[in-house]
Order: structure tokens, then C-alpha cells, then sequence
């Protein structure tokens, strides 16, 4: 939401960055407010409010409204970069995840069929985070704010959602090392 706040600022007070960063950093600010009056996670939400921050404090420092985007290009070359080098040394990153969430330790390394699971899951995601970059960088560079705008917005949430649940259609029938192969009632199943 902060980045339309940005990018509708922007244009209606005539191409001003720090009119549009401040507008961007109110939104963030309520939107902080009501997370928390929604007793939602405090890290997120601060998690939130701090990108927003940044991104506001570059785009007014450097005086270019596209520097406001720059930190969540920065942000996606990270993770893909992360996501890839996991898959590099054996340790797919979402294999991580998920035996971490599912108490399941390491075992799964030792399973051909799990570490190819989550390996193809951690591909998938260095892809989505490469995608927002292929096509957010061009448009960054070339100053192009509206359409850099509407770009993260269209590839934010929605392409996040789509590598989540394309993610559980990879991971949702495998067993957790250990569990019974027939899928028998001692069988648990990562879902």
C-alpha cells in the first residue's frame, strides 16, 4: 500500500519526492497502527514500517522518486541470491523452512526424494525473485516511477501468494523423513 501512496502522491503533487515519501511514510505508520491494534505480529509489522522508512529516506536524500523502489530491488536480488546459494551448498532453503516448522530436523538430507522436493521448491522461488527484478530493474533505470509503481504492486502480494501455494502443490504430499512410507496413522505429512 505505501508504494500506491507513493506513486498516487507523486503524480498529483506534480512529480514532488518528498511530498510523495511522506505521504508513503503516514500510510506505513497506519498501517503499522492498525497491525497492532489487530494484535498482528509486531515483527512484521515493524519489519514493514522500517522498508518503508528506508525507502522514503533514499527516495528524499537522493531527490529521484524511482529510489524509493530501490531498496526492494536490493531486497529481491538478496533473496534470490540467498535462495540460490542454499540450493549451491545442499541446504535448498525451503527444506530449512519447512523442517523448521515441521520440528522435523535434518534427516530430510539424507532423503533423495525430499532434498529434490525442496530443491525444485528453492528454484522456484529464486525465479519469482529474479522475475520482479527482470522486470522492476528496467523500469527503475529507466525512471519510469508510475509504471515502477504499478509493477511491485502487481508483482508484491500477488506473486508472493502464487509462489506459496505453487510451493505447497511441490511439498504437500511428501512425508517427513521418519514417517511411515505408506502414509499409514504415525505417517505426518508436511502440509
Amino acid at each position: 500500500m505505501p508504494p500506491v501512496a507513493f506513486v498516487v502522491a507523486y503524480t498529483v503533487s506534480g512529480q514532488d519526492t518528498t511530498v510523495s515519501a511522506i505521504v508513503a511514510l503516514v500510510v506505513g505508520v497506519l498501517l503499522a497502527i492498525a497491525r497492532v491494534a489487530r494484535r498482528e505480529t509486531v515483527q512484521h509489522t515493524l519489519t514493514g514500517l522500517i522498508g518503508v522508512a528506508l525507502a522514503a529516506f533514499v527516495a528524499t536524500r537522493t531527490g529521484k522518486a524511482e529510489n524509493f523502489f530501490l531498496p526492494g530491488l536490493l531486497a529481491n536480488a538478496a533473496y534470490a541470491t540467498i535462495y540460490f546459494v542454499s540450493i549451491v551448498v545442499r541446504r535448498p532453503l525451503i527444506g530449512v523452512i519447512v523442517s523448521g516448522l515441521s520440528g522435523g530436523g535434518s534427516a530430510w538430507r539424507d532423503d533423495p526424494a525430499l532434498m529434490r522436493t525442496y530443491t525444485r521448491a528453492s528454484w522456484l522461488w529464486v525465479v519469482l525473485f529474479l522475475l520482479r527484478l527482470l522486470v522492476q530493474l528496467p523500469l527503475y533505470l529507466a525512471g519510469s516511477v508510475t509504471a515502477l509503481g504499478v509493477a511491485r504492486t502487481a508483482m508484491g502480494l500477488p506473486l508472493f501468494a502464487l509462489g506459496i501455494w505453487l510451493t505447497w502443490l511441490l511439498i504437500r504430499d511428501k512425508p517427513d523423513v521418519g514417517a511411515e512410507p505408506d502414509g499409514g496413522a504415525g505417517a505426518t505429512l508436511v502440509r
